[in-house]
């Protein structure tokens, strides 16, 4: 464990300290001692911040998220809180008079409850700044407490009693306890249910001896367990895993329990590990890791196995003892407090970061320490201290780079120093990185940067300095990448690899694969290429012959894979995953043609990240920070020869033979000394065509017979002797006089004598179509010999006739060395390379061919000289045209302005390439124009925000700055500058919202409630948009005394509070006053409107889990059965629609404006569907003297009719089954006899549901009778409660209804 860093501070000394870390992430440490001051310190060590208290601190607990720091102190009543985003403190007034004696954020959500020493209580929610004070929740101190996940509040006094409370405060248990409470924690006692994940158990400490556990499942059998008194007592205690708790006691003994019923008291496992005292235990659940504390020493233990000692921390400076432990939440870092008052901080676990170039490897060896190294080399270790810590690092043969999420640092690695040399932003967030000599290739969302990493010390042209891939019309994206000292290679989501020649600044080879390329991994010179894809299926490709091999054996799981950097084993490398590695040789010369093997595998240590491979030596990175070197099992002929056996020699044998050492399988056979193992070796050789050696090893056996064979053949071909070859040839094999002809000339080319290399080469052409690739070859080596004996023309023709490329661009190559540019274009034109022959024509001032050649053309430097040539010309369309290939956007919008009059085709480009330089162009074309309005757009656009305010200003076109900068990514201070403008001009809407976009909530609030009525709605919105962002308590009170006509007698509008509500997310409150909203929306008849409003706030309170006021839920069940008759009416269901409107009749006084409408509409529909008897019940009613006037002259004989002559016939209404406890019920009837409940009911019919008949909207999740819905949207195409478009296929029928039933209504 390296110590990271040491807190020590003079106010410190001899007084213990409290801690916390930030939670989550782990970034700051917050520590206090005896000195009145809260210091915040980062995860180095260095000081942060301060907070200085009125007192010494009592308690301070850091929020869910780690964006605030609380902490409460002796002598205030005050809350302070430090927010770790913007470096601020703040205080909160508790509203308590007394001190405060307890803190603590809950786990989920905003709530921080804060108790005093007489036992009072406040719970604050800061997403709504509400303050909820509970006065005598206990009777004395409140000492300790803890938070559940469902957000109960448990609380310990010294009062001896234990409460919990909800969030509002409410005490819903409480339970006394033997003596005084400490360490209060929720958690899960083990049972058998495995999907009990509830937090229902309550374990707390009791007079420091006991450990009470207290279930809010079983209150009345709490338990209370007693531990040996040799133990001492309880220190500290936490929960883990499955229900276990793992206790630390006084005298240096901790115990692990299990709460499992079955199991509870008895000790799972118990050990001494501290001599004389225990003074705190931490556990990380991240790392599965349990720690210890006292004495002077902390000892670690692997929670999966106790018994093990993992490591021991000794501390021996620390004589007067150690305080508390504490992890961060990540795992990484451990605090331990001293006696003393000093604070140490230990690394427990890093990042496994590494990289290799060559045999350079570096790797993270503390939190801001990369460690660049070179095994192979025996150069002394670099050690680089860095300013962040990096998610990522890459090492080149000079260089290191080091970054996180899109910056990287880049530092030059001299001999005995480090030199930091810049930092480099890129355009998104860095997903891997490359480096090599002078490059680095970075990829970031699907793309590559290839830059220089000093440009400014090498004499490169521009385009040479950085390039971005894909090109633009290629809309791959780029999955894997690496960098060698020649290409750059990369593979994308098409199942492309291409390779792109550093040197000629161009690609020069491209492999399709069928599926995506996921990794890719090249040798050190580039000539192979490891690949996996998509299937997590391995390849060998070679880009010299174009071909794949399929690697045999490929595990699915393999992470990785190295290259042996030994120079004499190029064909080996190793993939790897998290336990084994697997080595593999490539045989590329074989009689059977190239394929690869598994040679066998070798396990590794738990989490080793190989990083180097040197001839079966593998270096491994581990989480410590150090390397460690593991041999290959495959390489284990390379170890100690002395005394094995000779089964053992014969598999090492074996493995000599596999990766083609054959030295050392020499050596191995001369141990052996065996006949067969001798031949063995030699047919190996043979099979590798490694002819000479094959030779070595039948001579030392003495095979005549094959040493003569094996020499006739090395004698034709012996480069020494060519003069003598082709005489002994003549006379025994004159077939073979052409083939050693084109070798001699191929050697004399070499030396320079080209005279005899072409006759030679003349001499080795058969004629012969067996002979094609041979006769091609002389064929070639003919043209390449005229031309550079003088005989242009003969070469030139040869050349062109020739099927191959490659000769025409090597011919093309000599020619332009000897300045015959003319034919030297035509040859590259021949071989369609095309930018070299532009090139070229370019040099010879052939500008007709070199238009010809520009539609191939791919390099933006012949483009851009093209072009520039047509521009001096004054052919300006052609130029422009050029200079849009060239990608030279400037150029091409100052053509379009300046020669073409084209602004639209240059403000168009302008737009597309959000060219700066371009903008400016075009805003002082319209400048020149008059056009003061597109003039300050493009300024905008160009970043020149100064000169377009000045301008706006100038020309009164603020409005037009204004709207064009709102809709921007623009500073604080233009928003600001605009506002002030408006605010002298007395525009307040406008003033105000850009108050709003610069942060001044209290200005732009100030502005809105000025504007005049004309603007009044849209300010008012402005105004609670302002509210939402700006979360303070005086400027939301404020704007609710506007909306309530407080401040100008008034009121607006109940809808504005209601919003106001819903954007402070108080959805309570925003719920009441919907309540109140369709309450005068249904007094004034706008029954649709009320529904809407109800409905809208109904689905927002189910989003957020929040309980629906039973007002609100009956209140829309009413209006929506109202809306319903019209649907049953409108299809001709006269019984659907009579029992919808008998329900809204019960009810009528919620419809004051339509009471006798209403009432006359159900008397007509139950008359029509038989119910006479409730037909003449509302009748009746009607004919009181203040609804008789009112009937409509049509009905009004009828009405009477059916009074004077009553008919009390009914249809009985069907019965169905409650869905809760089949019950038969009326099926218009919501509330249950039988159990009580209330029914959903169905928002096609209004009846209640039936549980083998339930479907939902999948818009709104309002549930309906599937068959009745189904055949309502054969004439609808509406859902009626939420108005969105439906059709019958979008409907399910559910059989497990169980989550829908009971609606959380409060009741």
């Amino acid at each position: 464990m390296k110590k990271v860093f040491t807190l020590l501070e003079r106010s410190w000394l001899g007084t213990p300290l409290q801690f916390t870390w930030q939670k989550t992430l782990g970034n700051y440490l917050a520590v206090t001692g005896a000195d009145h001051t809260v210091k915040i310190f980062d995860r180095h060590g260095q000081k942060r911040s301060e907070i200085n208290l009125p007192g010494n601190c009592v308690a301070m607990d850091w929020d869910k998220e780690g964006d605030t720091l609380a902490v409460i102190s002796e002598k205030s009543s005050s809350i302070y809180l430090w927010d770790a985003n913007t470096n601020k403190i703040s205080q909160l007034d508790s509203g308590l008079r007394d001190q405060m004696s307890f803190l603590l954020w809950s786990k989920y959500g905003a709530f921080l409850a804060a108790g005093t020493v007489k036992g009072n209580l406040l719970i604050y929610n800061r997403q709504t700044s509400r303050k909820i004070p509970i006065l005598g929740k206990h009777t004395k101190k409140i000492t300790c407490g803890c938070w559940s996940s469902e957000n109960l509040l448990a609380l310990g006094s010294e009062d001896k009693m234990i409460t919990v409370s909800n969030q509002e405060g409410d005490t819903i248990r409480q339970t006394p306890v033997r003596s005084e409470p400490s360490d209060m924690q929720f958690s899960t006692m083990k049972t058998d249910d495995r999907n009990s994940a509830s937090e229902s158990t309550i374990s707390v400490v009791v007079g420091k001896k006991t450990l009470f556990l207290f279930n809010l499942n079983d209150p009345d059998s709490p338990i209370d367990l007693e531990f040996q008194q040799r133990y001492g007592s309880i220190v500290c205690y936490s929960w883990y895993g499955d229900g276990y708790i793992m206790i630390g006691f006084s005298r240096g003994i901790f115990v692990v329990i299990s709460t499992h019923i079955r199991e509870i008291g008895q000790e799972i496992f118990q050990a001494r590990n501290h001599k004389d005292n225990l003074s705190s235990i931490a556990i990380s659940q991240s790392l599965n890791k349990a720690a210890t504390c006292g004495d002077n020493h902390i000892k670690i233990h692997d929670l999966s196995e106790l018994k093990d000692m993992y490591a021991i921390i000794n501390l021996d400076d620390e004589n007067k003892g150690l305080g508390s432990l504490s992890w961060t939440d990540d795992g990484q870092l451990l605090a331990v407090s001293t006696q003393r008052g000093s604070l140490h901080v230990f690394l427990t676990k890093l990042p496994v970061l590494g990289d290799n170039c060559s045999t350079r490897i570096a790797y993270l060896t503390s939190l801001l320490e990369v460690t660049v190294a070179n095994p192979v080399e025996g150069e002394l270790p670099i050690t680089v201290t860095v300013e962040v810590e990096p998610n990522f690092l890459a090492i080149g043969l000079y260089h290191l780079a080091v970054g996180m999420n899109n910056r990287a640092w880049f530092y030059a690695l001299g001999e005995d120093v480090v030199k930091k040399l810049k930092d480099v932003e890129y355009l998104g967030t860095v997903a891997s990185m490359c480096l090599h000599s002078d490059y680095a290739a970075v990829l970031f969302e699907g793309k590559i940067q290839l830059h220089m990493i000093e440009s400014e010390i090498l004499d490169a042209e521009e385009e040479r300095e950085t390039r971005l891939f894909p090109e633009v019309d290629d809309k791959c994206r780029i999955l894997c990448h690496a960098l060698t000292g020649d290409f750059l290679i990369y593979g994308t989501d098409t199942g492309v690899i291409r390779y792109f020649f550093i040197e000629d600044w161009q690609y020069v080879n491209e492999y399709r694969h069928p599926v995506s390329v996921k990794k890719i991994f090249p040798d050190p010179n580039g000539t192979k290429l490891v690949f996996i894809d998509e299937k997590s299926e391995g390849f060998v490709y070679c880009p010299v012959n174009d071909i794949t091999y399929e690697i045999p054996n490929f595990s699915p799981t393999i992470k990785g894979v190295l290259w042996e950097n030994w120079p004499l084993d190029k064909g080996v490398f190793i993939a790897y995953d998290d336990d084994k590695v697997y080595t593999f040789v490539f045989h590329k010369d074989t009689i059977q043609g190239s394929k690869v093997i598994l040679a066998g595998g070798t396990k590794v240590p738990f989490s080793h990240k190989p990083l180097l491979l040197y001839n079966g030596e593998l270096t491994c990175q581990t989480e410590s920070g150090k390397t460690n070197n593991i041999y290959l099992n495959t390489h284990n002929f390379l170890g100690n020869l002395k005394d094995p056996e000779p089964n053992e020699l014969k598999q090492m044998l074996t493995q000599a033979l596999m990766l083609k050492r054959f030295s050392d399988a020499w050596e191995l056979c001369k141990i052996l000394n065996d006949q067969d193992t001798w031949n063995e070796l030699a047919r190996a050789c043979l099979h590798h065509m490694e002819v000479e050696f094959a030779v070595r090893v039948y001579r030392r056996v003495g095979n005549v017979g094959m040493v003569m064979s094996l020499e006739q053949v090395k004698m034709r071909r012996d480069l020494q002797h060519w003069d003598s070859a082709l005489q002994l040839a003549k006379r025994l094999a004159p077939e073979q006089i052409p083939f050693i002809s084109k070798e001699y000339a191929i050697q004399l080319e070499f030396t320079g004598d080209y005279v005899n290399a072409l006759a030679h080469y003349e001499k080795g052409i058969t004629g012969d179509n067996k002979h094609l690739e041979h006769d091609e070859a002389c064929l070639a080596g003919v043209a390449q010999m005229s031309i550079r004996m003088g005989d242009i023309r003969r070469g030139v023709n040869q050349a062109i006739r020739h099927p191959s490329r490659l000769l025409k661009r090597d011919c093309g190559a000599i020619l332009e060395n000897m300045k015959q540019f003319s034919e030297a274009a035509q040859l590259y034109e021949k071989g369609q390379y095309y930018d070299k022959a532009a090139s070229v024509y370019i040099r010879c001032k052939n500008w007709a061919k070199v238009g010809e050649l520009l539609p191939n053309v791919s390099s933006p430097k012949i483009h851009l000289q093209y072009a520039k040539a047509k521009e001096a010309d004054g052919r300006y369309k052609e130029a422009v045209l050029a200079y849009e290939n060239a990608k030279q956007w400037n150029s091409v919008i100052r053509i379009y302005l300046d020669h073409l009059n084209n602004p639209e085709r240059a403000v168009r480009i302008v737009r597309e390439t959000q060219s700066l330089d371009g903008a400016k162009m075009v805003a002082r074309f319209f400048l020149q124009l008059g056009d003061y309005g597109s003039a300050i757009q493009f300024l905008v656009m160009s970043k020149c925000n100064h000169e377009a305010f000045t301008l706006a200003q100038q020309h009164n076109q603020m409005e037009i700055y204004a709207d064009i900068i709102g809709s921007t990514d623009t500073t604080n201070e233009d928003y600001q500058s605009i506002a002030v403008y408006f605010e002298g001009e007395k525009k307040h809407l406008q003033a105000g919202k850009f108050f709003f976009l610069c942060g001044q909530y209290a200005r732009a609030l100030k502005h809105f409630l000025k504007c005049p009525n004309s603007e009044d709605n849209m300010a008012i919105e402005m105004a609670i948009e302002t509210i939402g962002h700006a979360k303070d308590e005086v400027l939301t009170n404020q704007l609710i005394d506007f909306l309530l006509g407080e401040s100008d007698g008034m009121p607006k509008d109940a809808k504005y509070l209601f919003r106001l509500y819903m954007a402070l997310k108080q959805y309570r409150e925003a719920a009441r006053t919907a309540i109140i909203i369709a309450r005068e929306e249904q007094s004034a008849g706008n029954y649709r409107n009320a529904h809407d409003v109800l409905f809208s706030m109904y689905a927002e309170l189910k989003t957020q889990k929040i309980k629906i006021p039973s007002e609100m839920a009956t209140n829309l069940m009413i209006l929506h059965s109202y809306v319903l008759v019209k649907v049953h009416v409108k299809s001709g269901d006269h019984m659907k629609g009579a029992r919808m409107l008998i329900r809204v009749a019960n009810n009528i006084s919620k419809f004051p404006s339509h009471i006798v409408p209403i009432l006359t509409s159900t008397v007509i529909e139950c008359h029509r569907a038989g119910l006479k008897n409730s037909a003449f019940s509302f009748a009746a009613m009607l004919m009181r003297p203040e609804y008789r006037n009112k009937i409509d002259i049509k009905y009004k004989k009828k009405i009477e009719a059916m009074v004077r002559r009553p008919d009390t016939s009914e249809i009985e209404e069907a019965s169905t089954p409650c869905p809760f406890c089949e019950f038969l019920l009326p099926e218009s009837e919501l509330l249950c006899p039988g159990c009580k409940n209330n029914i959903p009911y169905c928002i096609a019919t209004g009846r209640h549901m039936l549980k083998d008949d339930w479907t939902v909207c999948p818009h709104c999740d309002f549930p309906a009778l599937y068959s009745e819905f189904k055949s309502m949207l054969t004439t609808e195409n509406t859902c009626p409660m939420c108005s969105e478009r439906l059709t019958s296929d979008q409907l399910q029928k559910i059989t497990d209804f169980a989550p829908y039933p009971r609606e959380e209504v409060e009741q």
